[in-house]
């Protein structure tokens, strides 16, 4: 047994009668992105807790759909179960997943997709608790946003209804699912890994900008890549570092892109690369962009934070709520260049004055964003259904 599954036992009586909480989400490890990282860390803590945890997710990455995934599999302590799909990456087709519900405590369905729905329509098939966390509901670009509006009020209000609580990951989510899920709608917003790039920025101001996340059409890297290219035209030593998988856009896509800008000497791809590699990218840059339309919550730009990259952010919902909180982040308008290209360079400005005040300012106020804190409240929700573990192993260790 290795030390993660024996620190999941912190009972006197077999892991077996620990609670599981089965995580349905149709995208995980090995793929990443802001999902998979919420899904995952919420497993890391519940083992912490004492809870048994199972992960059903779709067999294949959807940037690769013909390489089928490991059925089963053990990371970190999570039990991972992997299930055929079809039809659309937005909505894919399971319907195997009622196999793996069956012997949950509780069922957590992350996102307003095919599983939302599916669990909910067949809860008296499964006959288990749900729970949901938003994540964005489908909101996350504004087409067919006639069709998604009418779907949100009719289809999803009657899925909703199946579900204990409706967990939001954002103010905006908030706003929209509290219409159809009154008083079972509360806000946890997401929390960050804050360890995994703690402190891994350039120590000295430097103009270099790094952006990570998958390769989607609304986080709209053709925007970014249009303000590298203004900040050029104003002055060379530049450079911009992509990091993140592929999605709607593959890394020929963006190649093409970048070509087509002639930046292929102030733009580094860089395609599924692990932590540790992401590290050694973040050491040698200074500012974090994104230019993205639409965002959940913002929690690479919390991430960038606790590296100590200064963020400068696209004026979408869930940024500017961000911005409001912490001051030091700037948000600009990445659909005028111009504009977004002197705002990193105002930022790097800011940075070339007080660099090491900047710096410590931003990882202190990121360390708010803990996933502890964040997996706390999550807990709460979960003791309102289920019975938990009076305490973490940890404490029942400082007890005896």
């Amino acid at each position: 047994m290795s030390a993660v599954e024996t620190e999941t036992v912190p009972f006197e009586r077999h892991a077996d009668a620990a609670p599981l909480i089965v995580h349905v989400v149709r995208q995980f490890l090995p793929n990443r992105g802001g999902l998979e990282d919420v899904v995952a860390n919420l497993c890391r803590q519940s083992l912490k807790r004492g809870l048994r945890v199972r992960v059903v997710t779709c067999d294949s990455l959807f940037s690769a759909p013909g390489q089928k995934l490991a059925a089963r599999e053990i990371v970190e302590g999570i039990e991972i179960v992997r299930i055929p799909w079809s039809g659309s990456t937005r909505y894919p087709f399971a319907p195997q997943v009622f196999r793996h519900v069956a012997d949950a405590d509780l069922v957590h369905v992350h996102a307003v997709d095919f599983f939302f729905d599916a669990l909910a329509w067949g809860r008296l098939l499964h006959g288990r608790p749900m729970v949901a966390t938003t994540h964005g509901g489908f909101f996350h670009t504004r087409k067919f946003a006639t069709l998604k509006k009418i779907w949100f009020r009719t289809l999803t209000r009657l899925s909703a209804s199946a579900y204990r609580t409706v967990v939001c990951c954002s103010a905006s989510d908030l706003r929209q699912f509290a219409e159809i899920a009154p008083q079972r709608a509360p806000l946890i917003e997401n929390g960050a890994d804050i360890g995994k790039f703690a402190g891994a920025a350039a120590r000295e101001p430097l103009r270099r900008i790094v952006t990570i996340g998958r390769f989607s059409l609304n986080k709209r890297l053709d925007r970014l890549l249009d303000a590298v290219a203004a900040l050029q035209a104003h002055g060379g030593g530049w450079h911009l570092d992509i990091v993140g998988a592929p999605s709607d856009l593959s890394g020929a896509d963006l190649e093409r892109e970048i070509a087509a800008r002639g930046l292929a000497k102030a733009v580094t791809l860089h395609v599924s690369p692990e932590n540790a590699a992401i590290r050694e990218i973040l050491s040698r840059a200074s500012l974090f962009a994104s230019a993205s339309e639409y965002e959940g919550f913002g929690i690479v730009a919390v991430e960038a934070m606790s590296a100590g990259l200064l963020p400068v952010l696209n004026a979408n919902e869930a940024f500017v709520t961000l911005g409001k909180r912490h001051g030091m982040l700037r948000i600009a308008d990445f659909s005028r260049p111009e504009a977004a290209a002197a705002a990193l360079a105002d930022a790097h400005a800011a940075l070339t004055q007080e660099a090491d005040v900047l710096r410590a300012r931003l990882m202190r106020e990121a360390s708010a964003y803990s996933w502890e804190t964040a997996a706390e409240r999550y807990f709460e929700v979960y003791a309102g259904i289920i019975a938990l573990p009076d305490q973490a192993p940890s404490q029942r260790g400082q007890l005896r």
